[in-house]
């Protein structure tokens, strides 16, 4: 397997010197489909992009980028791959020259994210970052400059975002069809064990709250349209023998906004659960599951159903993302949202190491 990965790394500069561009760039006439590279061949780039890049309208799957020399065949097989669209992590800045992919999809550990999403933005290409963005707002910062720097855009996986029942619900927080918003409860989580893999180790990104915190964090201030004031927030870890480097099995976060609305919210590693209550002055609303794969399904206080979309939700993704590119728009989730909420998220450590100390935001 290492001599195919050397063969792969040498005949990719051979190809990447001797490709012209393609007649449809020579001649001035846009793509129809933009072709994107997933970056990290783990379980979500094989299990849900990969898959739902076969659904998409305006992108398609043209290139890996894997430091897994084992799964290149498999790849290449499933998904018709030429050698010339198969890189690693060593020379993937030869991605540059390849006219055939348009975009790099960022799919790695979370640790990992500013590393590879900069080299990315190097190749000139624009980037797709799988949340939670990155580890600290800083480094998120510097995945946003390096992309600016390169004139490339930046798009960030918050899926739940471009989700049809999601986006009913961001638009209620201008409309307020049910009165004032007045709180907001929500929880997300599911049992994990021994196969957690990096999700167990902090130093990578683990633990409840930098791996799935983000899903109730991001509900609150969609589902309320505001920015927090200010965070309180306790951890708790009953299977102490499962996590390490300051990896934490439950997090319960509290967050105020303005006009005095209260988000309570629990993020979990031990338990099964997914909802997000929003209760008004005239009413509530509530989505159960809110972030399913599988879909999201609403009710309401006087009897609505908002029912599930019944598309694929990453490809729903990645086609609005594709399209922003591809008509010169505002990505709707930039960089500087995945921002926002890892700085929270750093408040969120900050206030539970310090005894549920509030930290204004």
């Amino acid at each position: 397997m290492e001599n195919r990965r050397s063969f792969i790394k040498k005949s990719g500069i051979f190809v990447a010197a001797s490709t012209l561009p393609f007649p449809n760039i020579l001649f001035g006439k846009p793509k129809e489909k933009l072709g994107i590279a997933l970056l990290g061949l783990g379980g979500y780039s094989t299990n849900q992009l990969a898959p739902a890049l076969q659904l998409t309208d305006h992108c398609e799957l043209k290139g890996i980028v894997t430091g897994s020399p084992e799964k290149i065949p498999v790849w290449q097989k499933k998904y018709n791959i030429p050698d010339a669209n198969v890189y690693n992590y060593d020379n993937m800045h030869e991605i540059a020259n390849n006219d055939d992919i348009d975009v790099i999809y960022i799919v790695t550990p979370t640790f990992l994210h500013k590393k590879y999403a900069v080299m990315a933005a190097d190749t000139g290409k624009h980037v797709w970052c799988e949340k939670p963005m990155a580890i600290t707002a800083d480094e998120c910062q510097t995945i946003i400059d390096a992309c600016n720097k390169n004139k490339v855009k930046l798009a960030i996986g918050y899926r739940m975002q471009h989700e049809p029942v999601t986006q009913t619900i961001i638009g209620w927080a201008d409309t307020k069809p049910y009165g004032a918003i007045q709180s907001v409860k929500t929880e997300a989580g599911f049992r994990i064990g021994q196969s957690g893999g990096w999700r167990l180790d902090g130093a990578k990104g683990g633990g409840a709250m930098y791996d799935m915190g983000v899903y109730p964090l991001n509900a609150t201030r969609y589902s309320t349209g505001l920015e927090p004031i200010s965070v309180s927030a306790k951890h708790e870890t009953k299977r102490t023998d499962l996590f390490k480097n300051n990896a934490h099995e439950i997090t319960y976060f509290d967050l105020e906004f303005p006009g005095g609305i209260k988000a309570d919210c629990r993020v979990t590693y031990a338990d099964s659960i997914n909802y997000l209550d929003v209760t008004c002055a005239d009413g509530s609303y509530r989505l159960e599951p809110f972030s399913s794969y599988t879909g999201v399904k609403g009710t309401t206080s006087d009897g609505k159903v908002l029912q599930p979309f019944k598309g694929n939700e990453q490809a729903k993704q990645m086609d609005d993302d594709a399209l922003a590119i591809m008509q010169n728009k505002s990505m709707l989730v930039p960089g500087e949202e995945g921002k926002r909420d890892i700085r929270i998220v750093e408040a969120i450590y900050k206030s539970a190491e310090n005894d549920g100390q509030v930290i204004n935001l």
